[in-house]
């Protein structure tokens, strides 16, 4: 099959699984911490990848472990505690959105670290997607005053290291295999995962005990296999057969799958916040549209 054609087949899978990661997410805080939902799925999902990937791991030089290292750390291990801490306070729908900054960041990123050229349309969808952001965090605090949207900080963070993420695997990691690389970041993080999970109270009678418990797990386990093990393979290869800037246009569609899930599960979402949402995502096409 045509790469052109693979790699939107790889784009609208991703899609698909991560568009549901977020309303697994507000599930499975019903029964557990942010804390004990992060580092639980980074363990899950850490024990999947070993079961397929160990192997994999002799082709990854030593030079390529301390990128290895910090891709897990930026791509999986600290955005799965941003996620969870975030969706606490603000709605699955409305995080989506802001996880869609995703390619405005890997844009920015690109020029300010990895000394990538920009033009002025560029910069001019990088405005226009700020400005969409702000009306989209102020509009939800309004519409959900018991809500604390400061909390969307929690999610802008996860976005810069997103992008900060996938200028790594393109620059640095281009010759690794997906699945090298993705069982390679969970070598670094698991045990990390595993002792935050120690601390977390995760093995205490009180979280044991708690009626949501054994379906939040059940959504954990689904959230690590398809939502981060299968995925990040699948996102890397995309890196790897594309552009960074391709590959982090998932977020084009993930919103709208997001927003799907979220309407179904009663929450809120008003038409200013929908204006906003195609507000951001036309500075993201903007940013990223290549000159003719």
């Amino acid at each position: 099959m045509d790469r052109i054609n693979i790699k939107w087949i790889y784009l609208i899978v991703l899609s698909l699984i991560w568009g549901s990661s977020f309303i697994l997410i507000k599930k499975a805080l019903l029964g557990l911490t942010p804390w004990q939902l992060g580092a639980l799925r980074t363990f899950i999902t850490g024990l999947f990848l070993f079961s397929v990937g160990l192997k994999h791991l002799k082709q990854v030089k030593a030079r390529q472990w301390l990128w290895i290292g910090i891709s897990g750390f930026l791509g999986s291990f600290f955005p799965a505690f941003l996620f969870a801490i975030a969706e606490t306070e603000i709605d699955s729908a409305v995080t989506s959105v802001l996880n869609s900054l995703v390619p405005l960041n890997t844009l920015l990123m690109g020029m300010a670290v990895f000394k990538i050229g920009s033009t002025r349309r560029q910069l001019f969808g990088v405005i226009i997607g700020f400005i969409g952001t702000c009306l989209l965090i102020l509009k939800g605090a309004e519409l959900n005053p018991e809500q604390n949207y400061l909390y969307a900080g929690f999610i802008l963070l996860a976005t810069v290291m997103y992008a900060c993420n996938v200028n790594i695997i393109k620059r640095y990691l281009q010759d690794v295999k997906p699945l090298a690389v993705a069982t390679g970041n969970y070598v670094v993080i698991i045990v990390p995962a595993l002792l935050v999970l120690v601390g977390s109270g995760f093995f205490e009678e009180t979280t044991l005990s708690n009626p949501n418990f054994k379906m939040s797990l059940v959504y954990v386990t689904v959230l690590a296999f398809f939502g981060t093990a299968l995925a990040k393979v699948l996102y890397t290869t995309l890196v790897q057969i594309s552009t960074p800037v391709f590959a982090s246009s998932v977020t084009y569609l993930m919103p709208v799958v997001a927003l799907m899930w979220g309407v179904l599960d009663g929450e809120s979402f008003s038409a200013v916040q929908g204006i906003a949402t195609v507000v951001i995502l036309f500075g993201v096409y903007l940013s990223h549209r290549r000159k003719r």
